[in-house]
This record gives C-alpha cells, sequence and structure tokens, in this order.
C-alpha cells in the first residue's frame, strides 16, 4: 500500500509539472503571437501610409477612385513564417484591410468653437439625424456636450477651464454618445458610418469631403440640397470627380439650378482629405487582431502621423 501511495504521488507530481509546463508554453506562444500580430498591424500601418504619401503628392484632391480607397482582400503571408512554425501557426497568418476617408464624415467637434455652440452646424447635425431617421434633439444633446468639454479663451488669450457638468467628455471615439442621455447601442452603430471624432481647431474646423462623402452627409452640408439631389450628384463624381470648389459649385448650380453658398467655404466643404481611417484585421493560427486607427497627413500632404489606434 505503501508503494501504491508513493508511487500515486509521484505520477501526481510529475503530472502537475507537466501540466505546468504546458501552460508556461503555451502563455510564451500566445505573448509571440501577439508580437507578431502588433509587428504585422503596424506593418499594414506603414503600408498605408506610404499609399496616402503617394497619393498626396500625385494628387491635390481625393477620390474614391484612388489607389488608396481600393481595399485589401485577405492575403495570406506565407513569407513571414519560418520552417520551426506548425502550419497553423504563423504560417497561416492572414492581412486583410481597407482605407476610409475620415473627412467623408461628420466631425462632431465642428459643432462648438471655443465652447460656445455653432449655429451653423448644430443645424447642419439636425439635417444629418433627420436623413437618418433619427431624433433631430439629439443633435442639440451632443453640441452642448462638445461645448461643455471645450476651454474658453479668455479675451487675454489665457484658457479658462472646460465646463465640469459633463464628466464624459471630451469625447474621443464616437462610441462616446453613449455615456450621453437619449443614444442607445442601435442608434450609434447607424451614426458609426456617417460621423467621426477628428482633432480640431478654432481657426480650421474640418470640411467635409464633398468627393467621398455619401448622400446623407452631403444633404446635411448643403442647406438646400435634398436626399435626392446628393445622390444625383454622388452619380455625377462617379464620373468625374470635383477637382476644386469651384467645379464643384458650377456644376452643382448646372445640375439643379439654384446656388449653393456652402460651396465656395473651404471650412465646409473641400475636394482633399486630411484625416483617413485605416481598417486592419489579422489573423495568426487561433489568434486574430482587429484593429481601427485613424492617421493624418501633414506637410501639404506628403508626410502622414499615427493620431491613435484603438483594437476592436
Amino acid at each position: 500500500m505503501t508503494a501504491l501511495l508513493l508511487t500515486t504521488l509521484a505520477v501526481t507530481i510529475v503530472a502537475s509539472l507537466f501540466w505546468q509546463q504546458q501552460v508556461q508554453v503555451r502563455s510564451i506562444e500566445n505573448q509571440r503571437l501577439q508580437l507578431q500580430k502588433d509587428w504585422i498591424m503596424r506593418g499594414a500601418l506603414d503600408w498605408a501610409s506610404m499609399i496616402l504619401r503617394a497619393s498626396g503628392r500625385q494628387f491635390n484632391y481625393d477620390h474614391l477612385g484612388q489607389p488608396w480607397a481600393a481595399p485589401l482582400a485577405e492575403t495570406r503571408l506565407d513569407q513571414y513564417a519560418d520552417d520551426a512554425q506548425s502550419a497553423d501557426d504563423a504560417g497561416d497568418a492572414v492581412l486583410s484591410g481597407s482605407i476610409v476617408d475620415a473627412q467623408s464624415r461628420y466631425n462632431l467637434n465642428n459643432l462648438s468653437v471655443n465652447g460656445i455652440v455653432s449655429p451653423t452646424e448644430l443645424l447642419m447635425f439636425q439635417r444629418l439625424l433627420s436623413n437618418l431617421r433619427l431624433s433631430t434633439g439629439l443633435a442639440t444633446v451632443v453640441a452642448q456636450a462638445i461645448a461643455g468639454s471645450q476651454p474658453r479663451t479668455t479675451p487675454a488669450g489665457q484658457q479658462a477651464p472646460a465646463n465640469s457638468g459633463n464628466a464624459t467628455l471630451p469625447m474621443q471615439h464616437v462610441d462616446d454618445l453613449l455615456a450621453l442621455p437619449g443614444f442607445q447601442p442601435a442608434m450609434v452603430r447607424q451614426l458609426k458610418d456617417f460621423v467621426v471624432v477628428l482633432p480640431t481647431s478654432a481657426a480650421a474646423p474640418t470640411p467635409v469631403n464633398v468627393n467621398t462623402a455619401p448622400p446623407e452627409v452631403l444633404a446635411a452640408r448643403f442647406a438646400n440640397l435634398s436626399l435626392t439631389e446628393a445622390n444625383t450628384l454622388v452619380a455625377a463624381r462617379r464620373t468625374a470627380p470635383f477637382l476644386d470648389t469651384n467645379s464643384l459649385s458650377a456644376q452643382m448650380t448646372q445640375l439643379f439650378g439654384k446656388s449653393f453658398p456652402e460651396a465656395s467655404n473651404p471650412s465646409l466643404v473641400s475636394v482633399a482629405s486630411n484625416f483617413f481611417l485605416v481598417n486592419g484585421k489579422v489573423r495568426m493560427g487561433r489568434a486574430g487582431l482587429n484593429t481601427v486607427s485613424l492617421l493624418q497627413r501633414i506637410n501639404n500632404r506628403t508626410g502622414s502621423i499615427i493620431v491613435w489606434i484603438r483594437e476592436q
């Protein structure tokens, strides 16, 4: 009996040691996979930056027919694997992604300047919510929240602290709308393709790119443009994108027989963009990583920086 007990104890100890070793090996493998995924995703961001820089050097405008707008289908990175790795590990690394013009969406930070709600931008956001069949009263809630988070510049040039009544702000992502009264997850999901939160300044609000914006955003940006007319404008730009705001104004007047004052205001509309969202997805064996990053073109569109990276 003593021998059996000792044998059982020895087997239990050995089994426990093997189990702990397996857990440690698995943990090390997971850390290695995480590092590899991060490096692959960083390489994808470098690729996206290169595409955007090349487009910025070649063109003074951005539209959906340029190379940056073509999504990257799932691509297997066989050359990344080494011979010591199994077939279900890094040898199965698959990368996919896309670049989205962030200025095809409405920047919520435009709703307020220096802590004061902009009436023009508030009306624009109300029209956008109406086009999406959402309550227009939500526009005031968002505008007041944005204004409450912004520091106010005094006449002497000093910045006063932001209004402390909105503890959930400043807003950094569209998902932050869930912290505001009246917003539901379904509403935020519906808004994600039409609004964005971008850094801005009082001197330079973020204009909407008329070459990439969807009809709902265009109809909201131009006060006297209907949703039907916006669809006509989108169809027209597929044939020939707008090269500048002068051609935009002339073509809109020709198409619809009326004038659009917003077309000549560079703070409201543009034909080029400086902010882009990069969606990336990498899968390596049993591990996966989805990210969205915000890139900003700088130095007269010839360089770019990463504003933020967010895992999903």
